[in-house]
């Protein structure tokens, strides 16, 4: 029976050595920067912040939360993603987001103000000189599955883990010629992992002693799309400083067609 107490003491023990996510209630705070976004911010800055304009982006997958033996309506990636765009657009600082999702409000509140204010009418509105497109275009689950495990004498402890890929494309348009300037892609895994440890042994002929403890970590879906978008924009800001299409504050003054025309 002592052997028994030593070897629970034991698993458990070995169990408080993994990091286990805090499940206290916490309030809500501002999700920090990524180094993707502190590596952009560092970088000089654009000569002139570019107007761009983002109708949709959205999810193109049209998958559902894979759950075994259970119907789900609940989409696999965030809805969203047009506004984690635009979010990433401001933050930057290269370009200057104009109101397009939401275009028909604004256009309402507009037409409220004219008939308040009697006024012959509001400044004009902001155009774009790019237009973003794209969307979340792949969603894979289990692309990778695997884990380990050791039992022995009714003790024993296992790891597991899956990971998923979450794929978006990102293109931008000129808006004068219509032409696409560039296109770029960018992939993000997403990391499932589950731990455990447990007992099972007699310790009688009607005396069974159990115990068990683990716990799962699922990383965010949302955060990886985050991410991936992150990602992409900053590769397109690079793309278009290398094809001349716009340059840094501290570079030499160069062919800067998008600049000096919008």
């Amino acid at each position: 029976m002592r052997l028994i107490a030593a070897a629970l003491l034991l698993t458990l023990g070995g169990c408080s050595l993994i990091p286990k996510p805090d499940v206290n209630i916490t309030e809500a705070q501002v999700n920090p920067l990524s180094e993707t976004m502190r590596s952009l911010q560092s970088k000089p800055g654009p000569k002139y912040p570019i107007p761009v304009a983002v109708y949709s982006f959205r999810d193109q997958t049209g998958q559902y939360k894979p759950q075994a033996n259970v119907s789900s309506f609940s989409t696999a990636v965030t809805q969203g993603a047009t506004s984690m765009l635009v979010q990433t657009l401001l933050d930057t600082g290269w370009f200057t987001p104009v109101e397009r999702e939401g275009l028909q409000n604004l256009l309402t509140e507009r037409k409220f103000i004219d008939k308040q204010k009697k006024t012959d009418g509001l400044p004009v509105m902001a155009n774009a000189r790019l237009l973003l497109e794209g969307g979340i275009i792949s969603y894979e689950t289990n692309t990778s599955t695997g884990g380990a495990g050791v039992e022995y004498y009714g003790i024993g402890a296992s790891e597991m883990y899956r990971e998923d890929q979450v794929t978006i494309y990102l293109r931008a348009v000129d808006v004068h010629s219509g032409k696409v300037l560039m296109s770029v892609n960018t992939t993000k895994r997403v990391m499932s992992q589950e731990m455990r440890a447990g007992l099972f042994r007699f310790t009688s002929l009607n005396r069974l002693a159990e115990a068990e403890i683990g716990f799962t970590t699922n990383e965010p879906v949302q955060f990886c799309v985050q991410q991936a978008i992150e990602v992409a924009v900053a590769e397109l800001i690079e793309k278009g400083i290398r094809h001349g299409y716009w340059s840094a504050s501290q570079t030499a003054p160069g062919s800067q067609q998008l600049e000096q025309e919008g």
